[in-house]
């Protein structure tokens, strides 16, 4: 059987810090060996916001790419890959925003919140409201089937599916629909075929969820289909038409939150992360000047650890035994912050050193990083172009 699609991206504004490792790079070791993963350094969505300071854009694009592979991204298992390199990504975006209804795009959740947090940059902007159109673009360009993503990101998916739909439901009806899907009705068998009409009566009828499931399922069984007729039948089979451009699902990822050294979410924004590639001693300096419970003004002052940042570090990088000395000794005055924050610099420190060494390999050979990202888009690209013919054939652009 094939393995399903996974799609996942990282906008290039910054650092990659603790906050990417804990909360997207660990998931996706995971995710490489599942799934068919394509991982897109998402350099477009970069300049929705940081389109004045686009000169480090370049440099930031491939320090992402070696990072990644020194946490382990293997691009025989992932395909690793550029998005500005693959146009069709801006085409197919272009011709979904001829179908997408404004009041769509202001009613995603996020475009009010960043423009609150973002009050730096000017985002009013037709690329910071088509921002989510265009990350549908990258998830409907693959097909991708999974999309994995925190609960934060979830109305995103939602979007790309309600943008999948509309476009099926405009365009999936091609010349002889009907009489092509009832042509491929025949190539069930008469068995099959007759379980198939009932599956729809029932579900176009009646609205009965488990025939469109069983329908669903007969249609992945079926040997003699090609993919067109499957995609046929499974439009036919929604009262809608042929299945153009999958709906994608969410796949939410259980990850670690690594807060920032001030309490909030790690961000380069916030000025507030420790980097990848932080030497030792910036690590170090960086903890030790971290706030703590503002109870503990003096040495002698019980604190509560619920209250102090360091502590969300402690969940991550602690064993329960040192979570359970940290506790006791905090709540009782029996360590200092200091003494707290030394496991934490350690800790951050041997799990960085490793990263870092591998870092430095890949950078002495910039000719091996050049010829993987080659690799990668070559392969996105063919799967954009297919993806791309069958879109303008659709429309009618073919």
């Amino acid at each position: 059987m094939h393995k399903q699609r996974v799609l996942s991206g990282m906008r290039p504004t910054g650092e990659l810090h603790l906050g990417h490792y804990h909360g997207v790079l660990k998931n996706w070791l995971k995710l490489q060996h599942e799934y068919e993963c394509t991982f897109l350094v998402v350099d477009w969505h970069a300049l929705t916001t940081h389109y004045k300071d686009s000169h480090t854009l370049s440099d930031n694009v491939m320090d992402y790419i070696v990072t990644w592979l020194a946490v382990g991204i293997n691009p025989s298992l992932a395909n690793i890959a550029i998005q500005s390199q693959i146009h069709e990504h801006a085409v197919l975006h272009l011709l979904l925003s001829m179908i997408t209804p404004n009041s769509w795009l202001e009613r995603v959740p996020t475009y009010k919140e960043q423009q609150q947090k973002l009050k730096d940059f000017d985002l009013g902007t037709y690329g910071f409201l088509g921002y989510p159109l265009l990350q549908a673009a990258d998830i409907l360009m693959y097909k991708g089937q999974l999309v994995p993503v925190g609960e934060d990101q979830v109305p995103h998916v939602e979007f790309a599916r309600e943008v999948a739909r509309r476009f099926n439901h405009i365009y999936g009806r091609d010349l002889g629909f009907v009489e092509k899907a009832h042509a491929a009705i025949d190539k069930l068998g008469k068995k099959q075929a007759k379980l198939y009409n009932e599956y729809c009566r029932e579900y176009q009828e009646n609205g009965i969820q488990e025939a469109l499931e069983k329908g669903q399922a007969l249609i992945a069984a079926a040997e003699n289909l090609s993919l067109s007729d499957c995609e046929r039948l499974l439009g036919y089979l929604e009262g809608s038409g042929k299945i153009i451009l999958p709906e994608p699902e969410a796949l939410l990822t259980k990850s670690a939150k690594m807060p920032g050294l001030d309490g909030q979410k790690m961000s380069n924004s916030y000025h507030n992360i420790i980097s990848l590639r932080d030497e030792p001693n910036a690590v170090a300096e960086k903890v030790r000047t971290m706030p703590t419970d503002p109870a503990r003004v003096r040495r002698t002052d019980p604190g509560t650890p619920e209250k102090c940042p360091v502590w969300e570090f402690h969940k991550t990088y602690s064993d329960e035994a040192a979570q359970q000395w940290v506790h006791k000794g905090c709540t009782s005055a029996g360590i200092g912050c200091i003494d707290c924050k030394k496991p934490i610099i350690e800790s951050i420190n041997q799990e960085l050193a490793p990263i870092q060494e591998k870092i430095r390999e890949y950078e002495e050979n910039p000719s091996l990083v050049r010829n993987i990202v080659q690799e990668g888009t070559e392969k996105a690209r063919e799967i954009a172009q297919d993806t791309l013919e069958e879109v303008q054939q659709a429309i009618g652009l073919d």
